[in-house]
């Protein structure tokens, strides 16, 4: 009898060890001992098509227009074949359930084709894990995804972020980081089942955030806040980390163009995107119609884009503009590009170098920053656009034309119907009219650009 049981209780362990899920690789220290992340799903080939409106969804994260911003930018200057546009629908404070009750009002009207979702933050309430905080998420982001899906879009489900400290704001806050943190990786991990359940993709924003601080502050500073300052909201160097999350998720393999050199016949030609203006013996000028991810910044800084790019493979896998140069025949070269120049071996520039990750300050630079600033306007106009014209002004928020300060608003506020009711139609196709040259400006502002790259043998 006890050999029976003996066999039954191995069996079953058997079949539990089969059944659980594989886990993350975990740094080893004793920070992460009580944290089991579960894998989270390769990307299954580019999910993104031509002409898709993407809707960027979250809380007050996604508010601060950093991540969403890079996502955009990127987009529009590193995949323009794609023709992505996006909207982007942060609301600070937001939970799951919140965006569900809205989302119809907001996002749905605007028929995005794909949408990605960073909650969780405060849905786990900055506390210790709790079942009904679990049920709750679970329930409303699986209807969320459940609602876009309806509507005819694809979607990136992200996991929510980690945090660095507890936040002073929240007074109901309680637990430590850690509790937080073994929280916020359990809403992560139920994100990695919905997904896997509705069969959309997942981003992980959790565990590349969480581990990137941890060796951000082992390499850099013990006081590097890759969850921002206040220990919630990121700075650049975590945005960049969450940015990062989605765009793989989409698919996106990160090939910006490549330019292949010989340098003994002096002639060149270029990908895609890219093309050549003139060729000569050490130097050959390009036009692109494409450009590289253009960051700088101190690197030792959680306020720097260009920080995080030491600490995730962001160039290596989404920002490769890449210099090919062979037939060499001296052992090293001076590559001049823009006012920078790097010294590669011949053997380095055969192999190809990645010219985005190695020149900072690059001919881009002040073409990508005119792309980025429209960007933000654009997203600007559009937390007014959902937040206090969609939500304050049509739902009632004001009484009278006395009660608003905003001269759009309290032009908007007098446009009524027959039966003297805010007329919501109209006031929608004002805004998107409003919205309409921003729009217009970012693809302004991507413009070509003529660049020049000079190899001098050393």
């Amino acid at each position: 009898m006890r050999h029976k049981l003996s066999l039954i209780v191995l069996a079953l362990t058997f079949a539990t060890v089969i059944a659980a899920p594989p886990l993350e690789t975990k740094p080893n220290d004793p920070c992460f001992a009580k944290f089991d992340p579960v894998k989270a799903p390769a990307p299954a080939g580019l999910l993104l098509k031509p002409g898709d409106r993407l809707a960027i969804c979250g809380d007050s994260i996604t508010e601060q227009k950093m991540y969403s911003r890079i996502m955009e930018t990127y987009l529009t200057v590193c995949v323009p074949e794609l023709h992505v546009t996006v909207r982007q629908y942060g609301w600070s404070g937001e939970r799951a359930p919140g965006f569900l009750a809205r989302m119809t009002n907001d996002c749905l009207r605007f028929s995005p084709t794909i949408a990605t979702t960073c909650y969780g933050m405060n849905d786990h309430e900055y506390r210790p894990y709790e079942e009904r905080i679990g049920k709750t998420y679970c329930e409303k982001t699986t209807a969320i995804v459940q609602s876009f899906k309806q509507a005819g879009a694809r979607v990136v489900l992200g996991s929510p972020g980690c945090v660095g400290k507890m936040p002073h704001w929240v007074k109901t806050a309680s637990g430590t980081v850690e509790d937080l943190n073994l929280s916020l990786c359990k809403l992560r991990n139920m994100d990695i089942e919905i997904a896997a359940k509705e069969r959309v993709a997942f981003a992980d924003v959790f565990w590349p955030m969480f581990t990137a601080g941890f060796e951000a502050r082992q390499k850099y500073a013990p006081n590097y806040a890759i969850a921002g300052k206040d220990g919630v909201h990121p700075g650049w160097a975590g945005q960049l980390v969450m940015a990062y999350a989605y765009l793989k998720a989409m698919g996106l393999d990160g090939s910006i163009g490549t330019f292949t050199v010989d340098l003994a016949k002096g002639k060149a030609s270029a990908t895609a995107g890219h093309k050549v203006v003139s060729s000569k013996a050490g130097e050959i000028t390009i036009e692109s119609r494409r450009y590289p991810f253009c960051a700088t910044g101190d690197e030792k800084s959680d306020g720097s884009v260009r920080s995080a790019m030491t600490l995730i493979p962001f160039n290596q896998n989404l920002n490769r503009l890449t210099l090919v140069a062979k037939n060499a025949r001296a052992k090293s070269y001076k590559v001049t590009w823009g006012a920078g120049t790097r010294t590669y071996s011949a053997e380095q520039l055969a192999r190809g170098v990645n010219l985005a990750a190695d020149f900072a300050e690059n001919p881009f630079s002040d073409a990508f920053k005119k792309v980025e600033d429209a960007v933000l306007a654009k997203q600007s106009y559009e937390t007014k656009q959902v937040k206090q014209i969609f939500n304050d002004l049509m739902k009632g928020k004001f009484k009278t034309a006395a009660d608003i300060k905003d001269p759009e608003i309290k032009e908007l506020f007098a446009m009524r119907d027959a039966a003297g009711k805010l007329d919501r139609e109209a006031i929608v196709k004002a805004t998107e009219a409003k919205r309409a040259p921003l729009a217009a400006a970012i693809k302004a502002a991507f413009a070509p650009v003529t660049h020049t790259i000079k190899i001098a043998a050393e």
